[in-house]
């Protein structure tokens, strides 16, 4: 995947957790705003390869769709955690998160919309993510929170 598709593709992820998205032009115009030209048929493209799908509510992770009809339905990040994270790795002030293939991305995703206070910010890959705490402590706390999901 060439590099200008994974940013288009998380700039996607970034808006859509962001704020509620009704149809695909209008997450075309949003991009635009952010400096991200596409073409609707790519857009399509990247819509089906993220698996999302458009709901009630606008577009939705395939996955976090089908789980919401669940009646006992799980916070989007505790979902993310439970489906795509495999291991935790400290460092430093900075935790790295493996999951599998295309996995980095949607649990980015749910970790930055959570805005807690410990993330300085994210970076994902594939298959890797690095979360950037502000303190040691601050990551001692935040790998705490993950692995308490975990169980």
């Amino acid at each position: 995947m060439n590099t200008h598709k994974r940013f288009r593709q998380g700039q996607i992820l970034n808006l859509l957790a962001q704020m509620k998205v009704a149809n695909q032009d209008t997450l075309r115009r949003q991009l635009v705003h952010r400096g991200v030209r596409v073409t609707q048929a790519t857009l399509s493209r990247d819509l089906r390869e993220l698996r999302l799908v458009k709901t009630a509510e606008g577009y939705r992770s395939l996955t976090a769709a089908a789980d919401d009809t669940a009646p006992s339905a799980l916070p989007p990040l505790a979902r993310a955690v439970g489906e795509f994270l495999l291991d935790i790795r400290p460092a430093q002030n900075m935790l790295v998160l493996k999951t599998p293939p295309s996995g980095a991305q949607p649990l980015a995703a749910a970790l930055d919309a959570q805005r807690w206070k410990e993330v300085a910010g994210t970076l994902a890959g594939d298959d890797t993510i690095l979360v950037i705490c502000p303190t040691r402590a601050a990551r001692a706390t935040l790998e705490k929170r993950l692995k308490e999901m975990l169980r």
